[in-house]
């Protein structure tokens, strides 16, 4: 008998810590489904004929086919449904901007809330990871050996996929832990860590080296990789690590971070503990002005709220345009992280020691939309002033670390830096692929995977040629 739809238009609500506890620790925000609020949200799902969320997923999760085992109580064979196309759905049902994608495409959505699909994921995810023992079978190797630049999403998901084929696969990563932006950029509070170190002990069983510390372009190079190491294929991973400045007055002092530098502190490094080797500027009591609007940027004013500071997010558009999930910039106002929109830092104003003391704002009205297609913030003139900060965090995004290219002869790379690739994912070196935020610049977890998948897909088809 077929399972009764449920056909309520609101999708049931994430648990989470209280807002007021939570802004004080370092603890995962959303507490995630229990079986019986999955078991109702997957009874919305309509099972309709055409799918759009699947078209939705960059990574084509076959997602009706997984809610239907919820609705059977099936939760491991909605996870290897699932993991089929996904390498990490702990880490997608936490961070990936459902909204925009599956989501957005739910026949649910036309009527009310799409089909939580996410937090669907999440739930399931979790409960492998809480109740299977079973090891991943590791293939029989197939010879041949390729190496991936970078332990991201973009590089895990082209290792997972091609160790699942039997290629024996290196992961080079330049820092000391796996993980890439999974692990420096997003905080625990959003990605607990040993969620990121479950997933890449998944494919260390399946086969997977990982060797950290290793700068690929410094330790090593691509050529040398190629012609002495015995790697008939490289993918290139490396995200986009290189942090986005403003270039005016005073960005320079004492108490300005990059959202990269701050985050990787705090994330990586846990600088906010009292025994760190490598400790941040003491915020307890101070003021924070994060600039920008995006999920970094969340992130970082987010954190500083933990630290004890009063936080601003210094926007030079409306709240509308914030490009931030509107769930994250639902968090950080429910934890008392004030919002200036319509504002832009024009200099940074320093004390005698060369410290923060105050930013110069001017004020914004928006004009004609731009390129973007978003309305273009405009001066409004004589309307400076200053705010008064003990820190800025510098977040406008990033671009691609320009050392692979600078030691890798005939790799080519457009203005941004990003390595240019076919749509194959091929660079400009026989052999060489390339995915994620190192060609597009930094972009969403989701989209660098599905570069990985691609780049998997090419390597295979290109090695077994």
């Amino acid at each position: 008998m077929a399972a009764k739809i449920n056909m309520r238009l609101d999708k049931n609500e994430m648990p989470s810590q209280d807002p007021n506890v939570r802004n004080k620790n370092f603890l995962e925000v959303a507490l995630g489904y229990t079986e019986e609020q999955a078991l109702d949200e997957a009874a919305r799902c309509l099972n309709c004929k055409n799918h759009p969320c699947v078209d939705g997923c960059p990574v084509n999760v076959r997602i009706p086919e997984f809610i239907a085992k919820i609705v059977e109580k099936d939760y491991e064979g909605a996870y290897q449904v699932i993991h089929q196309t996904s390498s990490l759905p702990a880490v997608c049902g936490r961070v990936c901007p459902q909204e925009s994608q599956c989501e957005m495409h739910c026949v649910r959505g036309k009527k009310g809330d799409p089909v939580g699909i996410g937090r669907l994921e999440r739930f399931v995810a979790d409960w492998h990871n809480a109740h299977s023992t079973e090891a991943p079978a590791k293939p029989a190797p197939n010879g041949h050996k390729v190496a991936v630049i970078g332990s991201g999403p973009a590089g895990l998901t082209c290792a997972g996929d091609l160790a699942k084929k039997g290629y024996e696969v290196t992961v080079f990563e330049a820092l000391h832990l796996a993980g890439g932006v999974l692990v420096y950029g997003i905080p625990e509070f959003r990605l607990p860590k040993t969620i990121v170190q479950k997933e890449v002990d998944g494919l260390k069983a399946m086969g997977v080296k990982v060797e950290t510390n290793t700068v690929v372009g410094r330790t090593i190079t691509i050529d040398e990789l190629m012609e002495e190491n015995g790697f008939e294929a490289v993918f290139i991973g490396s995200g986009a690590g290189l942090p986005m400045f403003m270039n005016i007055p005073g960005e320079n002092l004492k108490g300005v971070y990059s959202a990269n530098e701050f985050l990787t502190r705090i994330n990586l490094m846990k600088a906010y503990r009292e025994d760190s080797d490598t400790p941040i500027m003491d915020l307890k009591g101070k003021t924070v002005a994060v600039v920008g609007g995006g999920n970094v940027a969340m992130d970082a004013a987010r954190c500083s709220k933990r630290l004890g500071a009063e936080v601003y997010v210094v926007y030079r558009r409306g709240m509308e345009e914030l490009p931030a999930r509107h769930e994250e910039v639902e968090h950080a106002i429910e934890e008392g992280v004030i919002f200036k929109t319509l504002n832009n830092p024009v200099q940074i104003n320093g004390d005698e020691q060369d410290c923060v003391k105050s930013m110069t704002c001017i004020e914004m009205e928006l004009g004609e939309p731009d390129a973007s297609g978003r309305r273009r913030p405009v001066e409004k003139k004589g309307s400076e002033f200053d705010l008064s900060v003990d820190a800025v965090i510098m977040s406008l995004g990033t671009s691609p670390n320009p050392l692979i290219k600078s030691t890798t002869k005939g790799l080519e790379v457009n203005k941004k830096g990003g390595i240019i690739v076919n749509e194959e994912g091929l660079t400009s070196r026989q052999a060489v692929y390339a995915g994620g935020d190192a060609v597009t610049g930094a972009a969403t977890v989701i989209l660098a995977m599905g570069a990985g998948k691609l780049g998997a897909k090419s390597i295979d088809e290109y090695l077994s040629k």
